[in-house]
């Protein structure tokens, strides 16, 4: 259990809109450099590095030295879904919220749709794609997370997963609690492995950059479904996205 200095210092951390900018780009699973998040944050490069300097130091986020570059990404998959439940709350701070949960969403219905959250899917996509595995009987509960059924194992080859890779992961499924749902989707190596199998078959392809969107630590999330894919998903697990 953390302590009351820990966990304020921790807060601390995510409270600064830059390195909050920060941090909600490195939700799109790539590790970027001190210059990207500069850009992205609004911030002078001397200032992006001691805010980075702090958030390694807390240990949100680790450095990787390639050459001259160094590249930043979030430290695990455990902050990734803090930071998605973060979003969570946040969401609740707004009463309308609860009474409304389908109201217009104050960053677009199509981040909202699908995008990245860490290396694994979210957004109505991805809660929809958890909620047809799960329910289909693919998955069955285990302790900390979920096992594949032989019926899963079969089903989910045959969509071009790489099972083995997601089952060296530390956590093969679990549940990350959606920012905009409020319901989970599929984290761990089989989430990340149903991101990559769906963005190969071009079912999904990452987002085009808007026009002076260098500032938005958004943009790196933003999944698009082609209508290819939106058919598939709609055939193969009944996910109807004009609804």
């Amino acid at each position: 259990m953390p302590t009351l200095a820990g966990f304020a210092a921790t807060a601390a951390l995510i409270a600064d809109p830059a390195r909050s900018a920060m941090l909600h780009a490195l939700l799109g699973g790539e590790a970027l450099t001190a210059g990207e998040l500069a850009r992205i944050a609004g911030v002078a490069p001397p200032t992006a590095s001691a805010h980075l300097a702090q958030l390694v130091a807390g240990g949100l986020v680790v450095v990787h030295q390639q050459g001259r570059h160094r590249y930043h990404r979030l430290a695990s998959e455990e902050v990734a879904a803090a930071l998605e439940s973060l979003g969570c709350l946040a969401a609740l701070s707004d009463a309308a919220a609860v009474s409304r949960p389908r109201r217009p969403w104050p960053h677009g219905e199509a981040f909202r749709t699908a995008r990245l959250c860490y290396d694994h899917l979210a957004g109505r996509i991805g809660v929809g794609l958890h909620a047809r595995i799960t329910g289909a009987g693919w998955l069955a509960p285990a302790p900390g997370g979920w096992r594949l059924t032989e019926a899963g194992t079969e089903r989910l080859a045959a969509l071009g997963l790489d099972l083995d890779a997601a089952r060296q992961a530390r956590r093969f499924a679990c549940d990350c609690m959606d920012w905009s749902e409020r319901r989970p989707h599929l984290a761990g190596g089989l989430g990340r492995e149903l991101a990559q199998a769906l963005l190969r078959r071009g079912w999904l392809r990452r987002a085009a950059p808007q026009c002076g969107g260098e500032g938005d630590p958004f943009a790196r999330r933003r999944l698009t479904p082609t209508p290819e894919g939106a058919r598939a998903l709609r055939e193969s697990f009944g996910l109807d996205l004009a609804a």
